[in-house]
């Protein structure tokens, strides 16, 4: 019998001990990786979504949620601002702005957004490109996100009607309007446009202008007067009767002049101007505060199951003292029970290890499903970081230095005092 296996057997010889230490240790090993994979999952989220906006205007409310609603499609909008009012950012004369795309939010399809835009906005994310089919060209055709062609089976010519408000209600489907037809599905990014249905803002109000006026005049007529007066052709800035939800800005280059626009805004309009970088930058300040206390909590967790493995190692010592004294009868050196003790705290931490990072991955697993339920967004429960690795180290350090005293004490068994003691 090797030293591995003799290791292994005085383990296993105290169950209830060893499960207690390794439980300990799996739990703050999985709750410190699980930290790690969901916060790099989700920064790399909110990264990739920035998309180089520098701008976000909409309606008075909490920036935060602005942000969150126009960017990432995870809220629900402040409110509606007019184009009249946000007319001149959409000026492509405007000396400051190079980018501006309105969005026209409210509505959904099997809990993906709909979403009114311009093409421009295909720009934003990486000049993401149509993968099937061409972008839309007349009222009521739509371009679906990889993720949504996936998830809700859509192909190019499939017809549907989209419910109102944001989440998934088929009793507040539009059904008296003329259905969307799927002209075009895009390619897969990983950004927030995977997951959205991209139609003309004036698809969205052609959609609420009839449910509003069917309401006053249950006719088919102010459907048809609707749809064909709605002209894509024309630049938005030819509806100011019309609402938008908001409008994300990219500026020409960064000024004096730039810095100063989101305080101008809020001040001097009955609009609101948030900076996503600011926004963002609160998000993970809040975050890391919750992220700090529960990595604390996870080193706490593993310094008391170095104590558990040290507690159980030293105890064990003195029902094992008669057989390490055997063994050096035998002709084991002092080294090799001195690496027999490490061993086996060795065996303790990396078992302990293996079983947390299980955990941490089931758990991101569970989330990850639970995430991509609530806000769409794909998470990954398998996929596996460097700083994993360092974990092992350290969780082998932990397993050293629970070890080394018992181990010292077994090296310096003193032969012919243990066996007189029998």
């Amino acid at each position: 019998m090797n030293i591995f296996q003799i290791s292994w057997k005085n383990i296993i010889n105290k169950p209830l001990n060893a499960t207690l230490s390794l439980v300990l240790f799996a739990l703050g090993v999985g709750l410190i990786s699980l930290l790690l994979i969901l916060n790099k999952q989700i920064e790399e989220k909110f990264e990739k979504n920035l998309a180089g906006i520098d701008l976000v205007i909409g309606a008075k409310g909490s920036p935060l949620q602005l942000i969150l609603a126009s960017m990432y499609h995870i809220d629900a909008p402040t409110g509606n601002i007019s184009l009249k009012s946000a007319a001149p950012f959409l000026n492509p004369k405007h000396p400051l702005i190079g980018t501006a795309v309105p969005l026209s939010v409210g509505d959904n399809y099997k809990g993906y957004r709909i979403v009114g835009t311009t093409p421009t906005i295909l720009e934003l994310y990486d000049s993401v490109q149509v993968e099937e089919g061409r972008i839309w060209e007349n009222v009521f055709e739509v371009v679906v996100g990889k993720v949504v062609a996936q998830k809700v089976g859509l192909k190019l010519g499939d017809r549907f009607y989209g419910s109102h408000g944001l989440m998934d209600n088929d009793d507040l489907a539009h059904d008296d309007v003329e259905a969307f037809k799927v002209v075009g599905i895009l390619e897969g990014t990983g950004s927030v446009v995977d997951q959205l249905i991209l139609t003309a803002n004036q698809t969205v109000w052609a959609v609420h202008d009839h449910g509003a006026e069917e309401s006053a005049s249950d006719t088919a007529a102010t459907h048809d007067h609707h749809t064909h007066t709605m002209d894509l052709s024309k630049p938005l800035s030819e509806y100011p009767e019309k609402d938008i939800t908001s409008l994300l800005i990219k500026f020409k280059s960064r000024s004096f002049q730039t810095l100063n626009m989101p305080r101008s805004i809020n001040e001097n309009t009955d609009m609101q101007a948030a900076t996503p970088a600011i926004e963002i930058n609160r998000i993970y300040s809040m975050i890391g505060d919750g992220e700090e206390a529960l990595r604390y909590l996870a080193i706490i967790i593993i310094i008391v199951s170095g104590l558990s493995i040290f507690i159980s190692l030293f105890s064990s010592l003195r029902e094992r003292r008669y057989e390490l004294a055997l063994m050096r009868v035998m002709g084991a050196s002092p080294g090799k029970l001195f690496l027999l003790i490490i061993l086996e705290g060795l065996l303790l931490a990396v078992i302990g290890y293996v079983l947390g990072i299980l955990i941490s991955h089931l758990g991101m697993s569970v989330f990850a499903t639970q995430m991509e339920e609530t806000y769409r967004y794909s998470f990954s429960g398998w996929s596996f970081l460097p700083q994993e690795a360092y974990l092992l180290v350290g969780a082998l350090a932990v397993g050293f230095l629970a070890a080394v005293i018992p181990a010292i004490q077994a090296r310096n068994t003193d032969i012919s005092t243990t066996l007189s003691e029998g």
